[in-house]
């Protein structure tokens, strides 16, 4: 079992972020469901967030998917690390909307915005389980 954390910049706005928030979160669960992936995706002020939960090989495939998509830029992996424990076993794709935890988290750690590229690993992992422990 594998984990893969990324963050990036969404391409569009407005209406048109929301029918490609829906249309990722749609996309991404029936890839997930096929592939025995989990996963959360965040998305606030601009940037998403995801981590993804699942065999190495399909995590690859993904991967490789998740960075042509147009529908964001910049593309920062963060780790693709081996685990013990999934941490979504309950979620092909969990999203989690604008939420104050996470937005207290960054501003615990100097970031008034949502601003995930600038995490050091350990609060990447902070994050995921933040995430993980949400109720949305």
């Amino acid at each position: 079992m594998y984990q893969l954390c990324y963050a990036s910049c969404a391409t569009s706005d407005g209406e048109k972020l929301l029918e490609d928030l829906r249309n990722t979160l749609k996309e991404a669960r029936d890839f997930n469901v096929r592939h025995q992936i989990t996963g959360v995706l965040y998305f606030a002020d601009g940037y998403f967030f995801q981590c993804l939960e699942g065999d190495k090989a399909d995590l690859d495939v993904l991967c490789e998917m998740i960075k042509k998509d147009n529908r964001h830029k910049g593309f920062t992996l963060f780790e693709y690390k081996p685990i013990e424990k999934q941490h979504f076993v309950d979620w092909s794709m969990k999203y989690v909307k604008r939420n104050s935890v996470i937005q207290q988290y960054m501003r615990d750690h100097g970031f008034e915005l949502f601003r995930p590229k600038l995490l050091q690993l350990n609060q990447v992992d902070e994050l995921v389980l933040l995430l993980a422990d949400i109720k949305d």
